[in-house]
């Protein structure tokens, strides 16, 4: 039979333990692990982390009326509520901002930004249309849309007093997704598409296209649409090396970047630079209004259960004057929101 110092040391040991993994889980970027696998999907959904850290309670509140493992169920309730109250502090604090946020005045400079993962085209170009002229925008950015759909939602924008130009890049035509759709008014000028439709750096994303269009005349932002891959465990080192590409993409000072980045704030940690940039010299829209902890991803779960994994971010001299997560299109086909943003340059 164990001894009762042996069993103390065991117990000591396995909340230690717990402990230790609890932290990590909560902030893996003190750590580095924010990109590691398991851990990246874990703190993507912090959301769900504070329900299950919720029925855990229950459960072990359960198991300490049980008197051998009163004490050591004791500890662990402890330990799982401070893990749920931090997630719920770090959620807090980056904003649980809802759609019905009043917009803002776009303003003479201004750019109104919507981006849309549409799941192969799902939402139908009418419904793409219709969002796109409610929200009055200039730029949109739609991964995994096809050049067909993109001319198709042009072509309903035009008549409905928005012209727009498309710029699509396929890496192939086997699926939908591995297309990107980019559409810009032509208020912003005349824009070319600057970088190669083959995958991987330096030109391009590793699995799924991104956008980078410039104005021809050279005045006005770069825009770029972003399609990173998901970070799933055969494509975690083409993830990684997705975002640090797209971090390289934002280093001057005229950049709106777009799009679907497959990862939350937590997976940018070390990309950014100084003066609260997330990725590259780019700031994140919904950080700066308040929506940074509301879910885009997926459809199915409430948002703020959801993922945050879908971005409008600027270069500083971009003032956001506006950002939400739309939710009333949850049934639209899509697994993505769209999320909408005003930026205004000085």
């Amino acid at each position: 039979m164990a001894s009762p110092m042996l069993t103390r040391i065991v117990r000591f040991l396995i909340v230690a333990a717990v402990a230790a993994v609890l932290l990590v889980f909560v902030w893996p970027q003190a750590f580095g692990l924010q990109n590691t696998w398991v851990i990246a999907h874990a703190v993507s959904l912090r959301g769900l982390a504070v329900v299950a850290a919720g029925i855990l309670v229950l459960v072990l509140l359960v198991l300490a009326r049980f008197r051998p493992w009163r004490r050591t169920m004791t500890v662990f309730i402890v330990l799982t509520l401070l893990f749920g109250v931090a997630n719920v502090g770090i959620l807090t604090s980056r904003g649980l901002g809802t759609e019905s946020a009043a917009q803002a005045a776009p303003a003479s400079e201004s750019v109104t930004v919507l981006s849309w993962n549409t799941l192969g085209d799902a939402p139908g170009a009418a419904t793409i249309a219709r969002l796109a002229l409610e929200q009055e925008a200039n730029v949109i950015t739609l991964p995994e849309t096809t050049k067909e759909a993109g001319i198709a939602v042009a072509e309903a924008m035009r008549e409905g007093g928005r012209p727009m130009w498309v710029h699509t890049l396929a890496f192939d035509q086997i699926s939908k997704a591995r297309s990107t759709t980019l559409l810009i008014s032509p208020d912003l000028g005349d824009y070319t598409v600057t970088n190669e439709a083959g995958s991987g750096p330096p030109g391009n994303t590793n699995v799924l296209p991104t956008v980078v269009a410039t104005p021809s005349d050279g005045t006005g932002p770069t825009i770029v649409a972003v399609h990173a891959v998901a970070p799933i465990e055969f494509e975690m080192s083409n993830w990684r090396s997705d975002l640090d590409w797209l971090a390289e993409q934002c280093q001057n000072d005229n950049i709106i970047m777009a799009g679907d980045f497959n990862a939350t704030i937590d997976h940018m940690s070390g990309r950014g630079s100084d003066n609260g940039a997330v990725l590259g010299d780019c700031h994140d829209a919904a950080l700066s209004t308040g929506s940074g902890a509301v879910g885009t991803w997926t459809t199915k779960i409430p948002a703020l259960l959801g993922s945050p994994i879908d971005h409008i971010l600027a270069s500083s001299n971009w003032t956001v004057a506006d950002m939400r997560v739309i939710t009333s299109l949850d049934s639209a086909g899509s697994d993505h929101r769209p999320i909408v943003a005003t930026v205004t340059s000085p």
